[in-house]
């Protein structure tokens, strides 16, 4: 039961992360460590699958550059492993006028990103691209595309096994202690001694990190996204991805259309407070995991700030006309008898104590541990950008 690492969480993030140190360092025995049974069974498996292109993302900052350089890392992995994507573009559609300042903001950022043949959209323009939206002025992103980030992660796992690196899931870690030669990982079922432990585990990475000796400003609060799923009849009124132009001051997207690589169209998501940390029912609640996100100082001034933000949100989550009427921003046509409810995700979102949303992927070091701690999307696209970041720091460490 030695190992020099040991990887917990088997999402996106760990598996890739794994693989790329077993790339490097293939003499290094590593192990994988998850509670669920079964690889990518949380955000990874949950999100609306698309391809970020890095639009969105402050120029420099980690999100930016691990986006641009995983997105290419992420298609040649999908074209080597025979994975089916589609590289279909994107719309982000300004609706009101002082939306328009917003959306030109965010056509330079793309320049500044890297991002080329990116074009600006009068109205009459956009309709040859989606004839049924409603808008203004749109930007057509032609890098955005679409996969199945559940298989992707599957495809990780089974590359990281042929470089002989182990897998163990459900077993959760219950603990983990230091020692002279590193530490001890404590499971439900075994422990493993291990010279250096990476935490890529998502919605518990604040709780493992803490484990590790970590000294933490930041905790890890859960967002629930919710779904719609159009008709088949209505699926015509979609022909690739829709986005509002989302507010800058909130770290999330918008509700928006996305077309799926297996086909259907989804429509969401919105983002709630999560009642527990893989919260993906309204009914689901632990009261401790709730009482904990409440009483965070950084949560409090969140609420403080975007209370009507966050009832809107939540009025949205009851009220299937409200959701109706925020896509119906987007897409006039659309009536409430055109949506079927879709699934869920949970986003793990780190907040600082001064009620900071942490905008950027955050990564800290000890004695014991790398410490994935903030990794929201676009994670699945950067995935194996972030890998191999991680991977050279670990490496360092031997």
């Amino acid at each position: 039961m030695k190992y020099d690492i040991v990887v917990i969480g088997a999402g996106i993030v760990g598996l890739a992360t794994a693989l790329k140190i077993k790339e490097k360092e293939p003499s290094l025995k590593l192990l994988v460590l998850d509670k669920e049974e079964e690889v990518a069974s949380h955000q990874t498996g949950h999100n609306s699958g698309v391809i970020h292109s890095g639009l969105y993302y402050k120029p420099g900052s980690l999100k930016a550059t691990n986006c641009i350089r995983g997105y290419h890392m992420l298609l040649e992995f999908c074209r080597e492993h025979e994975i089916k994507f589609e590289i279909c573009g994107k719309l982000v559609v300004a609706t009101t006028e002082q939306e328009r300042p917003l959306l030109h903001n965010l056509f330079k950022r793309g320049g500044q990103n890297g991002l080329e043949n990116l074009k600006l959209l009068q109205k009459e323009e956009l309709k040859e691209y989606e004839p049924h939206v409603n808008g203004l002025e749109a930007i057509r992103v032609p890098q955005t595309g679409i996969v199945d980030y559940k298989e992707v992660a599957e495809k990780y796992a089974e590359v990281v096994r042929s470089l002989g690196g182990e897998i163990c899931l459900g077993e959760r870690v219950n603990d983990i202690k230091g020692n002279t030669q590193g530490c001890s990982v404590v499971t439900t079922k075994n422990t493993y001694e291990t010279r250096l432990v990476v935490n890529c585990s998502g919605l518990f990475s604040d709780k493992v990190a803490q484990m590790t000796g970590q000294k933490m400003d930041v905790k890890i609060i859960p967002f629930r996204g919710e779904y719609y799923e159009l008709v088949p009849g209505k699926q015509h009124l979609v022909k690739n991805l829709i986005y509002p132009v989302p507010d800058p001051n909130f770290p999330f997207l918008g509700v928006h259309f996305t077309r799926m690589v297996k086909g259907g169209i989804e429509a969401g998501p919105n983002a709630v407070l999560a009642f527990k940390r893989e919260g993906y029912k309204k009914t689901d609640l632990n009261i401790a995991e709730l009482a904990e996100s409440l009483a965070w100082p950084g949560f409090q001034k969140v609420v403080f700030k975007y209370w009507q933000t966050g009832l809107g949100e939540m009025y949205r989550s009851f009220s299937k006309k409200a959701f109706t009427k925020a896509l119906q921003k987007l897409m006039p046509s659309l009536e409430e008898a055109d949506l079927l409810p879709g699934g869920a995700g949970v986003r793990a979102q780190a907040c600082d104590r001064k009620g900071g949303l942490i905008d950027d992927f955050l990564v800290l070091e000890n004695t014991m541990a790398v410490n994935v701690c903030n990794a929201p999307s676009p994670a699945a696209t950067s995935s194996l950008s972030i890998g191999d970041t991680v991977a050279d720091l670990v490496i360092k460490r031997f």
